[in-house]
């Protein structure tokens, strides 16, 4: 959530791919074509892991070699290798793949956008049933159409909102959640003054710098584009918010750092007790319940005169590339994972939320996704449908901490230029 929730092209400090053979074809030979003896196709896929990496419990090879192996024993005659692949590094090492013609059949990531104008996707209608397409959340599944035709499958979604620490608020003399962003600096100032290590967690390293930054952005009725659709990364609004916390950052009421901490990285010191308020989503929760902590708040996430009305949507996307000419195999992979339990597993494992009104339905009764669920029809989402997407997302992800630390006009300035650019 990512996401997302949501990725997009990522470069990474680290290069380290891990590589997972779910399926039991050959361990994942480049194009992914082959065939048995027996007439077998062999998908390969790619996918992004949402856990926390190889050899943990809810490892992405662990939950993706559950529903490869419930898939292959209803469909003997097609495999799936899987590659299971760190978020920071998935779609730098996808755009390898690509470059190299290693194009994979079936891709899991946080944007399909940019494969779209290179003519590399099976239409969505190719390759899932009208009833998987119908049951799809109608403002998810027209996010992943381009010029009116789509090409990107939701995957799965997240929202955003505010965490509190209310032991921690209690011992600063917190009496509410804050609503405002003067609100958020008068709480945070109190509760450095209590011994708070991080009064706000704020994440703007590589991982999802772009999420962080969109709804602070949101706050202030900014974004990355304005309401005629051009980008606006280095708009007044954004530049006076990140002026904003920039003194937040100089003032020491924040994660020490920013750009260089990860959201993972953050919610776990919030789960520790070191942090009083962070964004988060419903894929934050397991992070707390493993560290033990349980009195803790949910709120909307403050903006500049009051709590947002809005909050970042997050959609990760599948999707099907047509070089290895699989559609009906892909087909049957798609169906049986939406129409099975494997889509409700993956919102169980990781409490992320599902696309399809089917899978909302099943959840509405869970208290602690509650908030998240009621707060996905108002949401605000990234500029998916601009293929320019794939090349600003890595690029905010890279150096949008920068506009805590320096000069906040010069770090968006450059941003702008990237989107502008060609």
């Amino acid at each position: 959530m990512n996401m997302k929730l949501v990725g997009g092209a990522a470069l990474s400090l680290a290069t380290l791919l891990v590589l997972t053979s779910c399926g039991s074809g050959d361990g994942g030979s480049g194009s992914g074509d082959q065939a048995s003896s027996g007439g077998e196709v062999t998908l390969k896929m790619v996918a992004a892991d949402y856990g926390d990496g190889p050899g943990k419990p809810n490892s992405g090879e662990t939950f993706w070699k559950g529903v490869v192996d419930e898939f292959q024993a209803a469909n003997p005659g097609i495999k799936v290798d899987v590659q299971v692949i760190n978020w920071n590094d998935i779609d730098k090492q996808v755009a390898t793949m690509v470059q190299n013609g290693q194009v994979p059949d079936i891709l899991q990531t946080g944007d399909y956008s940019g494969f779209v104008k290179d003519g590399l996707l099976y239409k969505t209608d190719e390759v899932l049933s009208p009833n998987v397409s119908g049951d799809l959340l109608q403002k998810f599944a027209d996010f992943g159409k381009v010029d009116g035709t789509a090409y990107g499958i939701p995957f799965v979604s997240s929202a955003r909102a505010m965490f509190y620490n209310k032991d921690l608020f209690s011992k600063a003399g917190i009496s509410e959640p804050p609503k405002t962003w003067d609100e958020l600096k008068a709480a945070a100032e109190k509760l450095k003054a209590a011994g708070v290590t991080q009064p706000f967690g704020l994440p703007l390293g590589q991982e999802e710098a772009q999420g962080e930054s969109f709804l602070w952005m949101l706050g202030n009725g900014g974004g990355y584009k304005d309401a005629s659709g051009k980008w606006a990364i280095n708009s007044p609004q954004n530049v006076e918010t990140f002026t904003y916390m920039k003194g937040l950052v100089d003032a020491g009421l924040t994660t020490p750092n920013p750009g260089t901490k990860d959201r993972k990285t953050v919610w776990e010191d919030f789960g520790a007790g070191k942090v009083g308020m962070v964004n988060g989503g419903p894929m934050s929760i397991p992070i707390f319940d493993a560290a033990g902590l349980k009195n803790y708040g949910v709120a909307p996430i403050p903006g500049k005169s009051g709590p947002l009305d809005t909050t970042l949507g997050v959609m990760d996307w599948i999707m099907a590339f047509n070089k290895n000419g699989h559609a009906a195999e892909i087909k049957k992979f798609f169906d049986f994972f939406y129409t099975g339990n494997a889509a409700q597993k993956i919102s169980d494992t990781y409490k992320l939320l599902p696309v399809t009104n089917g899978g909302i339905e099943k959840l509405s009764g869970d208290e602690k996704l509650k908030p998240f669920l009621d707060a996905l029809p108002n949401a605000s989402f990234y500029p998916f449908q601009d293929p320019k997407w794939a090349e600003v997302n890595p690029a905010i992800k890279q150096t949008i901490g920068g506009a805590v630390k320096e000069d906040p006009a010069k770090v968006l300035g450059e941003l702008q230029k990237v989107a502008e650019a060609g």
